[in-house]
């Protein structure tokens, strides 16, 4: 069963068999707009890149896994390719998490999504991220909508946090500006 998270809301990744997800992968998907002009309208392209950065509990970032570095150090967080149009259905880039494999200093992961190139998110519709139990068939477990157009180029969209021997994710929705994650540490700090 699908939850429908609105920003703020936070969501135990707890299974309802009482043991906890282990592998989980973090879709996000989206669509251009269609640009109109004299001729009628056509599609375009917009580049939109997911990234994940992993932090301790002091919120010191440890390692990030963005279309340049598709994998962290230890192989726990998994990026799965870059999308360059956002053409297609469904999840448009993924990243998958092994939380059982992740090393028991990393507290906390943020998910940011931003435009590399520079469109901004007034150009994109459909936006979503969402959470899908790999061990458990592809089950979608959580679902945030990302879409409000807006002059913000970037997202930080939701953060999965190590609670005990198990683990939440809250939805962030948290509008930026930025090219690539980098540029967004700084809302990030904030968020954690």
């Amino acid at each position: 069963m699908t939850i429908t998270l609105t920003k703020g809301q936070k969501v135990s990744l707890q299974k309802q068999n009482g043991g906890t997800l282990t592998n989980v992968r973090m879709g996000l998907g989206w669509d251009a707009v269609k640009k109109r002009g004299l001729f009628g309208s056509r599609d375009q392209s917009i580049d939109l890149d997911a990234s994940a950065l992993l932090f301790d509990a002091g919120g010191k970032l440890v390692d990030q896994i963005w279309f340049r570095q598709l994998r962290s150090k230890d192989g726990a967080v998994v990026h799965t390719g870059d999308n360059l149009t956002g053409a297609g259905d469904g999840d448009d880039e993924s990243i998958r998490v092994d939380l059982a494999r992740l090393p028991a200093g990393v507290k906390t992961l943020v998910f940011t999504v931003n435009s590399f190139t520079g469109q901004d998110f007034s150009q994109i519709e459909n936006a979503f991220c969402r959470l899908v139990d790999e061990a458990g068939g592809g089950a979608e477990v959580a679902k945030y909508s990302l879409s409000g157009s807006g002059r913000h180029n970037a997202q930080i969209m939701a953060k999965v946090t190590r609670e005990g021997s198990g683990w939440s994710m809250t939805a962030l929705g948290i509008p930026a500006s930025g090219r690539t994650f980098h540029d967004l540490l700084p809302a990030i700090a904030g968020a954690l």
